[in-house]
Order: structure tokens, then C-alpha cells, then sequence
């Protein structure tokens, strides 16, 4: 008796217009809402590893909302439908779907560089600085297996740019890049210092951030925020620096670090508490700004289901939409007004 093929599972990237669904996602984020006449229906996020979709499900209530969590894997019947320029999913129903029973690779998206080689070329860039002080730093976190296990998974974000396994490495790898290149152009800027500010302005998201099935933001994570749980980090590693080189960790040099972590969103708006006031650090709001904006701009445009718009629909964040090209009749943007 010949073996029977294991079904081949249908991911969001490969959904289109009209398509039928019957498949297993995972729950990102649930609302109850109401329609305008008053009637209740679901609108959900649905996640698998190679992207994003939204729900609905009409004539929904109270009961039915609270029968599934954020974070639940559900079996969902539907079909796709094309709306106001991006694609969601109609439901007829859903059933909850044991976690056990299930492969969580594909459901968490995952970069596409070679993990290992990322972190290759992170101690390889750490590893060129000068200064015996930072590179005594560097040691001491790049010695810590568990945090670096950590900082290799970790996403850099839960939504808007590199909100995947191994995104938080890929940024402070791409930042780095660009520091070293750009460094040569700019003498008075401290280069062991910049690409140290690089590595640390993100770090606290190891533990500010969850990861393993969802993702989300820690206890810890709400409480303090990623910014305030580095510059705890940093004192802590500062510490063990200066029992590994036997001199005192210079004051200035932890506080010139500090400022860049706690300054390198760049405006109180944003969530700095302070502004970047030495040249590392407003060097460092720029390229993580750099990394993060051409990230979701790239994304966008290569992860939209709608391939025969010029445009992409609205990107909420961004509050624009983005230019695709590909239709020589369709030049204007179509409005934003949603």
C-alpha cells in the first residue's frame, strides 16, 4: 500500500483573492467591535511564520469572544476576500487547536540569514575596537552564552520592524555595518564607543520582549521598558569589566553609553526621556531610524497580496502608503482618507 503525502500547509503569503480556507493560525490580537448598526462581530489578527492577515467574523458575541485567547492556535473556515486594498479572511467559524499538536516553526516568523553567521560577524565587529575598556565590555557579554542565545532569537520588535526570530540580531548587525562604513567619514565621532552604543541600544529587548509562541511584551518588559532594562545590564557587565581588566570602568565612558541607550529613540514623542546630546549618540538615533524605516518600507512592499496595485495599502505607522510601481496608468496614490 503506497503511503499517503502529508497535507501541505497553506501559509498567509500564499493566499489569494477568493480562496478558500481551511487551515490552522495563530491568534496575534482579538476585538469585539460593533458594526453601525449595532451588531457585534470578530475581528482578529491571524499570524503564521510567513506573515499577517486580518478576520472577521460577523454576528459574534460576548461568549464566543472570550472562548479563545491571544496566543491560541485556531482552526479557522473561510475565504479571502480583497478589501480596500489589502486581503482578509470572511469566517464561517473556528475550532481551538491544541498547542501540542502543532509545529510552532511555522508559526513565528524567522529572519532569513544564517543565525550563525550573524553572530559571527557581531563579535567580529565588536572585536575591532581600540579602547581596552570597551573591548573588556564586549568580552563580557559576548561570554554570557545565555544572554547571546538570546539576543539570537529575540525579534527587535512585536509588529513594525523585525518582528522575527533572529530580528533583533539582524538589526544590530546592519547597524553595525553601517557604523563601520560611515565612521571613516566622520573623524570626530568615537568609533569604539559608536559601535558599542549600537550593540547595547537595543539589548534590553532580550528580556523586555516573549517570544516563544507570540509575541509580546514581558511583565518586566511593561514595567520598565526595554531602554531602562539595558542601562541595567550595562551597570552589571560595566562591573565585570573592570574585575576582568582591573581598573575601574571609566565613569564618563558608562555615562556617555547610558546616554546613548536612553537617548537613541531620538525624541520624547517616541519614548526617549532624554535627547541625544553627544555626536554617538544622535549618529545612532539616525542609522537604528535608517535600519528600521528601509526594513518595514522593503517589507511592505514585498509581503503586500494585492501583486497588481502599484500601491500598498496604508501602513498605519508610517502614515503613508508605498509605491510599488509595475501599473504605467496608475502614477497618483490613491487616497489615504480610510
Amino acid at each position: 500500500m503506497s503511503e499517503t503525502a502529508a497535507p501541505t500547509r497553506r501559509f498567509i503569503q500564499s493566499l489569494g483573492d477568493g480562496d478558500n480556507v481551511d487551515e490552522v493560525y495563530l491568534v496575534v490580537e482579538k476585538q469585539l467591535r460593533a458594526n453601525r448598526n449595532g451588531n457585534l462581530f470578530l475581528q482578529l489578527e491571524l499570524r503564521d511564520r510567513t506573515g499577517s492577515i486580518s478576520a472577521r467574523l460577523w454576528n459574534a458575541g460576548e461568549p464566543l469572544f472570550r472562548s479563545f485567547d491571544g496566543g491560541d492556535f485556531l482552526l479557522i473556515k473561510g475565504k479571502v476576500q480583497l478589501f480596500q486594498g489589502s486581503l482578509q479572511i470572511i469566517l464561517n467559524g473556528f475550532d481551538r487547536v491544541p498547542s501540542q499538536k502543532i509545529s510552532l516553526a511555522d508559526f513565528l516568523p524567522h529572519t532569513d540569514k544564517d543565525v550563525s553567521k550573524l553572530l559571527e560577524r557581531l563579535k567580529a565587529l565588536l572585536r575591532k575596537q581600540s579602547n581596552s575598556h570597551l573591548r573588556a565590555l564586549a568580552e563580557c557579554f559576548l561570554m554570557d552564552e545565555e544572554l547571546m542565545q538570546a539576543v539570537s532569537r529575540a525579534p527587535a520588535g512585536i509588529r513594525n520592524h523585525h518582528a522575527f526570530i533572529g530580528g533583533l540580531l539582524e538589526h544590530v548587525v546592519n547597524m553595525l555595518e553601517v557604523a563601520d562604513r560611515i565612521a571613516p567619514l566622520y573623524p570626530e565621532v568615537d568609533r569604539d564607543l559608536l559601535s558599542m552604543g549600537v550593540f547595547l541600544h537595543d539589548i534590553g529587548k532580550v528580556r523586555e520582549l516573549v517570544y516563544d509562541r507570540a509575541f509580546g511584551y514581558s511583565d518586566e518588559g511593561q514595567l520598565l521598558g526595554h531602554m531602562n532594562i539595558a542601562v541595567e545590564m550595562l551597570q552589571i557587565k560595566a562591573a565585570q569589566a573592570a574585575e576582568l581588566t582591573e581598573e575601574p570602568f571609566p565613569t564618563e565612558l558608562l555615562l556617555r553609553l547610558k546616554h546613548v541607550i536612553l537617548s537613541h529613540h531620538g525624541t520624547h514623542e517616541f519614548g526617549s526621556s532624554i535627547l541625544p546630546m553627544t555626536p554617538e549618540a544622535i549618529a545612532i538615533h539616525y542609522i537604528d531610524n535608517l535600519d528600521a524605516k528601509l526594513h518595514t518600507f522593503t517589507r511592505d512592499i514585498r509581503e503586500d497580496g494585492n501583486p497588481d496595485g502599484a500601491w500598498t495599502p496604508f501602513n498605519q505607522s508610517l502614515q503613508r502608503r508605498l509605491f510599488k510601481g509595475g501599473r504605467e496608468s496608475s502614477i497618483s496614490s490613491p487616497s489615504d482618507e480610510e
